[in-house]
């Protein structure tokens, strides 16, 4: 199984950033007529964080998310109060271990941690395994400048 290793941290809502926010949208296709004005701004802590005492943001270390676009050093918004469903995202213990996977659930009452990397094998929680689901992820942040592998 690979770990994760978790750098914690909780979201300080004492301050207030609002920054300029396009509210037309940016087009990825075909660009639109030009705006030359930001008509709002955006607070993200109010955008990201529905439960305040139950969010933190944690830093992914390690590949098996990559085949998703969740890369290392990507960080998450983790929301410990959502009850966890078949497809989210979710921060897992294991054994005493942090993995970050999607939540498989089958007939019921059986449970598969799936990876996105072919390299990872699904890791199914038996009877026995000491698990919990720590957190429910529910958004990645992730840097876009840097070096990507391959570029056109």
């Amino acid at each position: 199984m690979t770990t994760l290793t978790l750098e914690l941290h909780a979201p300080d809502l004492t301050t207030k950033l609002s920054l300029p926010f396009a509210d037309g949208g940016i087009q990825a296709g075909f660009p639109s007529p030009a705006q030359d004005y930001l008509a709002d701004s955006i607070d993200l802590n109010r955008e990201l964080i529905e439960h305040p005492a139950a969010t933190f943001y944690a830093k992914v270390v390690g590949d098996s998310m990559i085949e998703e676009g969740i890369e290392e050093g990507d960080l998450l918004v983790v929301d410990r109060a959502l009850q966890p469903e078949h497809g989210d995202l979710a921060v897992c213990c294991l054994n005493g271990e942090f993995t970050l996977k999607r939540l498989c659930f089958m007939d019921g009452s059986r449970l598969r941690l799936m990876p996105s990397n072919r390299r990872y094998r699904p890791i199914e929680i038996c009877e026995g395994d000491n698990f919990m689901v720590w957190g429910v992820v529910r958004y990645t942040i992730k840097a876009n400048r840097h070096r990507r592998s391959r570029l056109w």
